[in-house]
């Protein structure tokens, strides 16, 4: 057996700490959600060569980086999150009591980080069975097939993504295998999982001061502000505006349009990008005062720059004309966003084009969503 110098013992942990450290990196800022993946692209990026396995990173190890990266970025509000995580999978957990969920993965955990999943291991024979008792709470989901080859055999996974103020991602087994003992891809010991009784007593033993029964009415009574805009949006393509002013046509394609743009200029500024989709909600509301009308239906669910932006937006076609007041146009230039405001109004002027190609809206809703995941909400 030949000699390992300890310089290259150390040479090899310093490479594997840095794969990690990368792997991680390209997990929390979601360019890759698979462990092997994300060690293969980290391992290329590092080093540029053949990397040994061994001198590969566990999935552990790339999970206590993402942690360290975690708790880094987000600090308190990360532990905030936990506990309100916690308590929707609950929330859903006993809606879906009959079908037997299992809490697994980082909510099970606390190993969580922006924009996180709640994942649910649900026990039924029927998907539509599921599907219903999802229907009948009026949520929002998508059903994904995943074909996955391992071990010389194929099998299909049966999830369903549910947007709402967590996403949850639900993976839906036969229910004989409600006690089967199911392996992790980080550790290949036993999941983590934890029955509605289960995280109840988790809940009472992590937070002893809350009142569980008070907790979950306060988050029932939560409302996504994501299917709040959505509802707001919804009746403007009812809304048909003056061709003179709006060729285009009706008021929803217009606000897409100029999501469209205001996303070319600024991709990660949410509050101005809520500003120019959410502008005209209010023209279904009040026409006479689509202004006014649209911040009263949308107060409480946006902040407060993007309620400044949508409030002065009309002011900021009149600098453009060079039809606004001095006093009143030196007011507006006192804001950091006076810049934004003036982007916004070309924007808005420059989505007025009949036929051109626009993101259908809930495209729209799901980049704004996804962004406030990874940034933090407002």
């Amino acid at each position: 057996m030949g000699f390992v110098s300890a310089h290259t013992i150390m040479a090899n942990q310093k490479l594997r700490r840095q794969i990690a450290w990368e792997a991680a990196r390209l997990m929390y800022e979601r360019q890759e959600s698979e462990f092997f993946r994300a060690k293969q692209k980290a391992a290329r990026r590092i080093y540029q060569g053949w990397v040994k396995p061994a001198d590969l990173p566990s999935n552990a190890e790339i999970r206590d980086q993402l942690q360290a990266l975690a708790r880094m970025l987000e600090g308190d509000r990360r532990t905030d999150n936990l506990r309100e995580m916690r308590l929707e999978a609950l929330r859903l957990m006993r809606l879906l009591a009959k079908f037997r969920p299992r809490l697994i993965g980082s909510v099970m955990t606390g190993h969580i980080r922006q924009g996180s999943d709640i994942d649910l291991h649900v026990f039924s024979d029927s998907l539509e069975a599921v599907a219903g008792t999802l229907d009948a709470e009026g949520m929002v989901y998508d059903v994904e097939r995943k074909r996955v080859r391992k071990h010389q055999e194929e099998r299909v996974f049966t999830h369903v993504h549910i947007q709402d103020r967590f996403n949850f991602e639900l993976t839906i087994y036969a229910s004989n295998l409600a006690h089967y003992v199911f392996k992790s891809s980080i550790t290949g010991k036993a999941i983590e999982r934890a029955s509605i009784a289960e995280l109840e007593s988790l809940l009472a033993r992590e937070y002893p001061q809350l009142d569980l029964e008070d907790a979950l009415a306060e988050v029932e009574d939560k409302v996504d502000r994501f299917q709040v805009y959505e509802a707001l949006l919804l009746p403007l393509e009812n809304v048909k505006q003056s061709p003179k002013y709006h060729p285009e046509g009706d008021a929803l394609y217009h606000s897409l349009q100029v999501f469209d743009r205001a996303r070319d200029e600024l991709p990660y500024d949410e509050d101005f990008l809520l500003a120019a989709l959410l502008h005209d909600v209010g023209k279904a509301i009040d026409p006479h005062d689509h202004v006014m009308a649209g911040l009263e239906a949308l107060q409480g669910f946006i902040g407060e720059r993007t309620e400044w932006l949508i409030r002065f937006h009309m002011q900021g076609h009149q600098i453009h004309d060079g039809t606004l007041g001095a006093r009143a146009k030196r007011r507006l230039r006192e804001s950091e966003s006076y810049e934004e405001l003036l982007l916004l109004s070309e924007c808005d002027r420059a989505g007025r084009q009949p036929g051109v190609e626009a993101p259908e809206l809930e495209e729209a809703i799901e980049y704004l969503r996804e962004l406030a995941q990874t940034c933090g909400d407002f």
